[in-house]
């Protein structure tokens, strides 16, 4: 492979690496990401397991960038069991991330 299609190859797959698939729906746009702190007034009403790739054209794809799409999952996961809070449980794991599901908004 020449130097100039190495290069154009590499640059592809970075971009790829930086693309975000995940779109937040209107309602998800209502949901808030919080703290355990935050949530001491408000109903849990259940818990999502959000998952995206972690990886892309063989590359890891960038943290901030897994977290905010698993972020919106979990914001667009929570509209269907009726909550308005979502409060990550821990660090994302392989593009998999676990949040409890509150109501706080009456």
């Amino acid at each position: 492979m020449s130097m100039t299609k190495g290069f154009v190859v590499a640059a592809l797959a970075l971009s790829v690496a930086a693309c975000s698939w995940v779109k937040l729906t209107e309602q998800g746009e209502d949901v808030r990401v919080f703290e355990p702190s935050q949530v001491a007034n408000c109903e849990r009403v259940g818990k999502t397991t959000v998952r995206t790739s972690a990886t892309a054209a063989g590359l890891a794809r960038h943290a901030d960038k897994v977290q905010t799409e698993l972020d919106t999952l979990a914001r667009n996961s929570a509209v269907d069991i009726g909550g308005d809070t979502v409060v990550p449980l821990d660090k994302p794991v392989d593009g998999v991330q676990i949040y409890e599901v509150y109501r706080c908004l009456r």
